[in-house]
């Protein structure tokens, strides 16, 4: 049994070190464009966070040195993602991953490392840590899910990379069993429901992932003036460009309907003249 768990354990150290990697395509798009856009921090600092407590962890149990190897791996990975994300990211983006860096990854983690000192002693220290562990796992899992409500409200999946997701349902079935068959259920709980939501991250990417922004793109109209062709198209497009001002900061867009169509810098429609000015 403890042969097969070293192998659940060994492979669960390959997938997981893939689910680190999944990102890359990600940041890749950021350097691109200069511009983290609507990609978030949360998954990286929370994901940072979790490797941090999963050490702590092990090193209060016998015999996890497949645990500190692989979230060593990955605390050093997540750091390199959000040192990344901050360089790129707009003043709001940047001051609010910040924040959150400081209350989760110095004083949550302080503090838990601080209070499981002097009020837990021996074995039951490791398994107060465990239960935090459990708990912050599944956040882990959750919180790309930050990303649902956005591609259901804009019906596409630009920002919710499948990579991720596909290696995070695979990497919660491996450590399933690698946490059953050692019979350490603070291991095994969270992952299935990271199973669950993997799944449910895949398919929501299936549905959308065709999905058209609303936006025309390379239309050459006035800076913060955006045409659309539809005036039932306003309420959702509206709902866009808040989240696109937030992310931003200080951009002022103006929403005006058109029934015109932009070709080779002419404006075609409403019985104009090619060449004639709107």
């Amino acid at each position: 049994m403890n042969q097969l768990a070293f192998v659940f354990g060994l492979l669960g150290n390959v997938v997981s070190f893939m689910v680190f990697l999944a990102p890359i395509p990600t940041f890749y798009q950021i350097y691109k464009k200069k511009s983290t856009e609507g990609f978030q921090s949360v998954p990286y600092v929370v994901g940072l966070f979790s490797a941090m407590l999963w050490i702590y962890y092990a090193f209060l149990k016998p015999d996890t040195t497949l645990l500190i190897t692989i979230n060593s791996v990955g605390c050093f990975i997540q750091s390199a993602y959000i040192c990344f994300y901050l360089f790129f990211a707009p003043r709001n983006a940047r001051v609010q991953t910040v924040k959150l860096l400081l209350l989760l990854n110095t004083v949550g983690f302080g503090l838990i490392m601080v209070l499981t000192y002097f009020l837990a002693k021996g074995s039951n220290r490791a398994n107060f840590v465990g239960w935090i562990c459990l708990v912050f796992s599944l956040c882990v899992f959750v919180a790309p899910l930050c990303v649902v409500r956005q591609v259901l409200r804009t019906k596409s999946a630009e920002y919710m990379p499948f990579l991720l997701s596909f290696f995070l349902t695979i990497s919660a079935i491996v450590w399933f069993f690698y946490g059953f068959l050692r019979k350490d259920y603070n291991i095994a709980i969270p992952n299935v429901l990271g199973f669950i939501f993997g799944v449910l991250q895949m398919v929501l990417y299936l549905i959308y992932r065709n999905g058209k922004t609303l936006v025309q793109e390379n239309q050459q109209l006035p800076a913060g003036i955006i045409a659309v062709e539809d005036e039932k198209q306003l309420p959702e497009l509206r709902d866009q460009i808040i989240d696109v001002v937030k992310l931003q900061g200080g951009l002022e867009v103006e929403i005006i309907p058109v029934v015109s169509i932009l070709v080779d810098n002419h404006i075609l429609g409403g019985g104009k003249n090619e060449d004639q000015n709107p």
